[in-house]
């Protein structure tokens, strides 16, 4: 039997411009099925939170221009839990206004907000991760974060400091020092080096009351817009309220909003593999490779000297690659990227760039 005080918010409004030109703001890549198992990334993600959540405590929150696709992907969940941004303001001002409606529902809700788009190979191991925070959380006024031990200096993740001296390797949670942006290589070296440092996943455990009680006191604007509509919450009036009200918010992360300011704040090292997918690079790391390292999605391929691609083309579609090594060959309808795999991050600017020459439909 689930607990009932258990809720997720899955956060499924992102747009995942450096996948295009699969993901577009039209179809971002939540609704993709990424690694070619059959499931798209937020239906993954739902069936993921399920095993320890009642479904019908999921929440999605995303922008209004998705809310058909995620009744497709999902077909089971109602239009309560369907949380609608009508416009784009970043993590906070979602996060507060879904944690009042849940507050209100279950005053003694423990809540985990997870992002729709990451992959996790062992879900029991994520499971327990959770229920150990939820347990915490249900006991203490703290604020929880997953974090992911690194493996190599990245330095496209923020990195979480937490307190070595407090802690023991029997007890998982430790007390976090603080946040720290997304570093350059040395400065990613020496947080390896230190040992006490882990990736933020942007995965995060409260309970409705801790996580209210934060903004209360670090973002009094931002509570006190969101409370004003609390007596509109989980009824007819919430639309009309929200539509208004919205996009007053300021645009604003969870991290910058309340998780750097407080000092309630703990954090668990995951015990689960993990990658956010947020680049093709990402992806290819994390599928099966062929006899020549080219991993594939879809695609029916002919390789010859040819390693280290990431191919990927609608169902069944032959490719043939001669001569190019660590390349991003993606064929989508009216669009073909050809890039090298070393040159990613720039997939933003090469979409920007296509939109101003070929037209807005293209992105």
């Amino acid at each position: 039997m689930k607990n009932k005080n258990y809720y997720a918010i899955l956060m499924a409004g992102g747009v995942g411009s450096r996948f295009w030109p699969v993901s577009t703001q039209n179809f971002p890549k939540q609704f993709h099925d990424m690694l070619g198992t059959g499931d798209t990334l937020i239906q993954k993600t739902f069936n993921r939170l399920a095993q320890l959540i009642p479904e019908e405590n999921i929440f999605i929150l995303t922008n209004e221009r998705y809310n058909d696709l995620v009744f497709q992907q999902l077909p089971s969940v109602t239009k309560r839990q369907v949380v609608l941004e009508p416009a784009m303001r970043n993590t906070a001002p979602c996060i507060l206004y879904a944690a009042l409606k849940i507050q209100k529902e279950n005053e003694n809700a423990l809540m985990i907000v997870a992002p729709s788009d990451h992959w996790i190979e062992d879900e029991a191991a994520f499971s327990n991760n959770v229920k150990t925070a939820f347990d915490f959380c249900e006991s203490n006024d703290a604020l929880m974060t997953l974090g992911i031990t690194p493996t190599f200096p990245n330095t496209g993740y923020g990195y979480i400091e937490y307190d070595d001296a407090a802690s023991t390797s029997a007890e998982p949670i430790k007390s976090v020092n603080q946040f720290r942006e997304k570093p350059n290589y040395e400065t990613a070296k020496s947080f390896l080096d230190q040992g006490n440092f882990l990736w933020n996943a942007g995965i995060f455990m409260w309970s409705a009351k801790s996580v209210i009680k934060a903004f209360e006191t670090k973002q009094p604007a931002l509570y006190e817009l969101f409370k004003s509509g609390y007596a509109t919450y989980n009824t007819e009036a919430e639309e009309d309220f929200i539509k208004v009200n919205y996009a007053k918010a300021e645009n604003i992360s969870i991290d910058y909003a309340i998780m750097e300011k407080s000092e309630n704040v703990f954090v668990i090292p995951a015990t689960f593999d993990w990658n956010d997918l947020g680049t093709w690079g990402s992806l290819y790391d994390k599928l099966d490779k062929d006899v020549s390292d080219n991993a594939v999605v879809n695609s029916r391929v002919l390789a010859e000297n040819a390693t280290g691609n990431m191919i990927r083309s609608k169902k069944d579609k032959i490719v043939v690659v001669d001569g190019l090594k660590d390349y991003i060959i993606v064929d989508k309808d009216e669009v073909l990227l050809i890039f090298p795999k070393s040159k990613e991050q720039d997939i933003k600017k090469v979409l920007q760039n296509v939109k101003a020459n070929f037209g807005e439909e293209y992105g």
